[in-house]
């Protein structure tokens, strides 16, 4: 697995969100903030794949729509 290149004196060592390893958060680091292209890839297919998702409440589903004064 490539790691990320070594740090220089600005960059900034994170946890890469997909593995846990090092990554190097630098405009140096193109994958950032992952370490590495598979990391990267990884998480896009999870998001694309929809194992990630964002939470949200849905409306009952018998609740009446649109504007409830006009429904009678």
């Amino acid at each position: 697995m490539p790691h990320s290149p070594a740090p220089s004196p600005q960059a900034r060592i994170v946890t890469c969100p997909s593995c846990g390893g090092d990554s190097v958060y630098s405009p140096a680091n193109v994958y950032r903030p992952f370490c590495s292209e598979r990391c990267k890839q990884i998480d896009l297919g999870a998001w694309a794949s929809e194992s990630f998702r964002m939470p949200t409440e849905a409306p009952p589903d018998d609740a009446p729509h649109g504007d409830p004064r006009q429904q009678h």
